[in-house]
């Protein structure tokens, strides 16, 4: 199930991406190899991010069972252990990050020029919001929360932490001619974030968040009052987001039983 909803994810992003390009294409936007408009670069992430949590749902309701929000790790949790291992995970993706530039001499990532966030305020603000916000919950939702998941039972936690990581870090490195000065990195936090609380690791949501902010704030070259604002608005619109789907119904208000 787990390479079956990897492959899924792959391909659904990848049609996904051609329904938004073509119609832009036919419109006489400028769209080839070499060039994409910003504002169409963020709507394809945008439409893949989604693809990503429709593939999740799709597998896990395979076999007749019942989808519930609990098997993808959305339920409440402690405000101490959520602030705990988030700030563990920056550190060591920090570490990490300094380690792996240091030793392979990664280049910087073009990620935010191709987003375009550097011409207008629009896409810089849009920028933000894909990359501090639905990236990492759709990301998380479909990795840590059916991949890990799977792999896990499949395996235990330890192979699943490490295989989920690693297919992570890869599958980043190869989206968009994006360097891997920060991917690889990520990649060990992600091993790190369900190695560390398995049983509820999609809640890393706010984990890649606060790495991601880390980096869109290192790129822009910001300052640290900066990225703390950026960091807190993600987190924020997290909160909001999860308040929003628990009054809902469709998020847990329990603690799910070990």
């Amino acid at each position: 199930m787990a390479p079956a909803a990897l492959v899924g994810g792959l391909v659904l992003a990848a049609v996904g991406a051609l329904l938004v390009d073509i119609p832009a294409l036919a419109l006489g936007v400028n769209v080839s190899s070499s060039h994409l408009p910003p504002g169409l670069t963020i709507a394809d992430t945008a439409v893949q991010d989604a693809g990503f949590v429709a593939v999740a749902l799709y597998f896990a309701q395979l076999g007749g069972r019942k989808v519930d929000a609990t098997m993808f790790g959305l339920r409440p949790t402690r405000l101490g252990r959520a602030v705990w291992l988030v700030v563990v995970l920056l550190v060591g993706f920090v570490v990490f990050s300094v380690i792996w530039t240091s030793v392979f001499h990664a280049s910087r990532e073009k990620l935010l020029e191709q987003l375009g966030a550097n011409e207008t305020t629009a896409l810089l603000v849009l920028s933000a919001a894909l990359t501090c916000v639905v990236a990492p919950f759709a990301e998380e939702f479909l990795f840590r929360g059916f991949i890990f998941t799977a792999l896990r039972n499949w395996r235990g936690v330890l192979p699943a932490a490490l295989i989920t990581g690693l297919l992570f870090g890869a599958v980043h490195a190869g989206r968009r001619r994006r360097s891997t000065s920060s991917r690889w990195p990520r990649s060990g936090s992600a091993c790190v974030c369900c190695t560390a609380r398995p049983a509820r690791c999609t809640r890393a949501s706010p984990r890649t968040a606060s790495t991601n902010t880390i980096a869109f704030g290192s790129l822009e070259e910001w300052g640290l009052w900066q990225v703390a604002v950026l960091m807190a608005s993600a987190l924020a619109v997290l909160t909001v987001a999860a308040i929003v789907l628990t009054q809902l119904g469709i998020a847990s208000r329990e603690r799910a039983v070990a």
